[in-house]
C-alpha cells in the first residue's frame, strides 16, 4: 500500500495555505519584536537615531533568518 502525501488526500490545498500564512505572520511578528529591541539598544544612550530604513533592513534581516530556521526545521534539518 502507497502512503499518501497531504495534497493527495483530497482538496488539502487549504490547509497548506493556511499553515504557510500562519508561519509568515508568526515570522513577522518575530521580526518586529526583534527590531524594536534593536532599535532600544541602538538608542538607549546616545543621541542617536535609529530610522526607518535602519528599522525595515532590520525586520527583513530577521525574517530572512527566522525563513532560514523554519526551512531548516520543517526540512528535516533537526
Amino acid at each position: 500500500m502507497r502512503l499518501l502525501t497531504l495534497l493527495e488526500v483530497g482538496d488539502l490545498g487549504a490547509l497548506v495555505v493556511i499553515i504557510i500564512l500562519t508561519m509568515l505572520f508568526i515570522g513577522l511578528a518575530v521580526s518586529a519584536v526583534v527590531a524594536v529591541i534593536a532599535k532600544i539598544i541602538y538608542e538607549w544612550n546616545n543621541d542617536r537615531k535609529f530610522s526607518r530604513k535602519q528599522f525595515i533592513q532590520t525586520m527583513v534581516i530577521s525574517l530572512l533568518v527566522c525563513g532560514l530556521i523554519s526551512g531548516y526545521i520543517c526540512g528535516g534539518g533537526l
